[in-house]
């Protein structure tokens, strides 16, 4: 009930996973267009997609399978429309007002020394039975009557070794605004991280990672402080921070993961295993939340109009789950697999929820306004807090003997603190009846005169200026015939008024009493003056207050 059905097509014909798809303002209109990098049949039929509403805009082919496509800014020119790269191959495929503008080629790699002997030797000796290394794994890849064909097409040119991108994700570049200039950041088959220049496509940093990355998660500005979070083929996720060509902190899994998402200041993990876990950015483990099915895609939802932030997770049985932390908030049933999720503004409403599934079919679902969703867990069963074994640290030699001596003497300890506790209440009782005796309390104990006294010294000396605020709690009830005397020592202290009589004061105003002290002495010291409140005819006060006076910072001028 919580989101509307607006569009369903089951023979859209898309064929994409959620790196290769997102929402972006393309022509600066206010109206987000759906841009997907379709993979087609995976080996033909490859195009960038664009849908406004639920009708296909506009369409171009591209040369290869998309491995990932992002939309960004890369100048400040007016208007302010992204361009969209997409990653394919050891290229990026820059487009801008939809059309082809850059295209970007990896640097090569260093070739093997041994490997670029032997195809030295193919090219020299014209012999099939040339011994041969390797030179690719597309060679390694043949049949054995097809090398000499292959050693004979390429043994004249000169080898390159030549990686491709796995993953794609932008990073601002010096602002955190919206609509700030972004650097790309790509994943290699080479186990390297490039962040390039928006503008001259340059390569700007360079890391590197124990295994190939698979999938990232980019926060932060390059100029001043950044974190890619990557996730790699070996089962990893680790944490890179600028000027740190290293990984700075690991994240070990007990299986390999599915989907990486950042949510705040935590980092949200799909594993094979059927789990989601939540880490710290330092890989702190948080929380683990079992999914009745395989992990298809992941996403974030973020609205930020609300302060809302969620995990939305397509499994294999056909639904998407919504979770914040690890509570399960949200089921959303879909007529097929979920492969791909994206969330944002789409049109000019800002919540909505676009999913392609397994057959090619295209969802499209919007927040309702009215939606409400409850922090706590709906998942069936007990709790999940439920099952987490605590971590009990061992036994020390030192806790063992405190516990055999707790035991040993434990009437002894008992008869000791039970003592210490009454000491401790009657000497609380004690104070607490001095107090009321003496009026000493800041509201008054009385229930025909209740009043309430503050106290505010203003100035750096020898001249301050002391402030009284005095109110009646009554109800409706007004306090008259009091009187206000200061009690202080008179070689430290002179005030030009020590004595003020208030004939009433009406319930709920807040009644302000000012006087000016001197101070007499120039030695750096300070003392206590007492304000009474008394009530004509009585000689107990209503009230007392006790200021400390601060020590004069000025000096005294005759």
């Amino acid at each position: 009930t919580k989101w509307l059905d607006a569009h369903y097509d089951p023979v859209a014909n898309l064929y994409t996973f959620s790196s290769c798809i997102a929402l972006a303002d393309l022509h600066g209109d206010g109206e987000n267009k759906l841009v997907v990098g379709d993979l087609g049949t995976g080996s033909c039929n490859m195009k960038l997609k664009v849908y406004r509403g639920t009708g296909l805009m506009s369409e171009n082919t591209l040369l290869d399978l998309p491995t990932g496509l992002v939309s960004f800014l890369m100048d400040q020119h007016e208007p302010r429309t992204p361009a969209i790269a997409v990653a394919s191959g050891p290229f990026i495929y820059v487009y801008k007002n939809l059309r082809p503008y850059f295209k970007f080629t990896l640097p090569p790699l260093e070739v093997n020394a041994l490997e670029q002997d032997v195809w030295n030797q193919a090219r020299e000796v014209n012999k099939a039975d040339v011994p041969l290394s390797v030179r690719s794994l597309r060679f390694l890849m043949l049949d054995p009557q097809d090398t000499e064909a292959f050693v004979n097409l390429h043994k004249a040119q000169p080898i390159r070794r030549q990686t491709v991108i796995t993953c794609i994700g932008t990073l601002k570049k010096n602002m955190a605004d919206e609509d700030a200039v972004s650097c790309l950041v790509i994943g290699t088959e080479s186990k390297d991280v490039y962040i390039l220049d928006p503008e001259a496509f340059t390569i700007l940093s360079k890391m590197s990672v124990p295994s190939a990355p698979t999938q990232m998660d980019v926060t932060g500005q390059f100029d001043v402080e950044f974190r890619i979070t990557v996730a790699c083929r070996n089962g990893n996720i680790y944490i890179l921070r600028r000027d740190s060509p290293k990984p700075k902190y690991c994240i070990e899994l007990s299986s390999h993961p599915v989907g990486l998402v950042r949510m705040g200041k935590s980092v949200v993990v799909g594993c094979a295993q059927e789990t989601l876990q939540g880490f710290t950015q330092k890989g702190k483990k948080l929380w683990t939340a079992c999914l009745p099915a395989p992990v298809t895609t992941m996403g974030v939802m973020d609205l930020p109009t609300r302060g809302f932030q969620a995990v939305l997770v397509g499994l294999a049985n056909c639904e998407v789950h919504l979770y914040r932390d690890k509570n399960l908030i949200s089921t959303i049933k879909t007529p097929d697999v979920v492969t791909s999720i994206c969330f944002g503004r789409y049109g000019r409403e800002d919540g909505t929820l676009i999913m392609t599934t397994k057959g090619g079919g295209l969802i499209v679902k919007i927040l309702k306004r009215t939606a409400v969703f409850d922090d706590r867990d709906s998942a069936p069963g007990p709790p999940l807090a439920q099952s987490i074994r605590l971590n009990i640290p061992k036994k020390t030699k030192l806790y063992v003997d405190q516990t055999m001596r707790e035991r040993e003497n434990a009437v002894a300890m008992h008869r000791a603190f039970q003592m210490d506790l009454s000491r401790l209440r009657l000497a609380a009782a004690r104070a607490y009846v001095k107090a009321l005796e003496s009026s000493l309390t800041p509201m008054s104990s009385s229930l025909s005169e209740p009043l309430k006294m503050n106290a505010v010294v203003q100035g750096l000396g020898p001249s301050f200026k002391l402030t009284l605020n005095i109110q009646n709690t009554a109800a409706c009830r007004p306090v008259m015939h009091l009187a206000i005397s200061f009690l202080y020592d008179e070689s430290l202290y002179s005030m030009r008024t020590a004595f003020f009589k208030i004939p009433l004061l009406v319930p709920g105003l807040n009644y302000p009493i000012d006087t000016f002290v001197e101070c007499l002495s120039d030695k750096g010291i300070s003392d206590i003056i007492k304000v009474f409140v008394l009530r004509e005819g009585k000689s107990a006060p209503l009230l007392t207050a006790h200021i400390n006076m601060p020590v004069s910072e000025g000096l005294a001028l005759n």
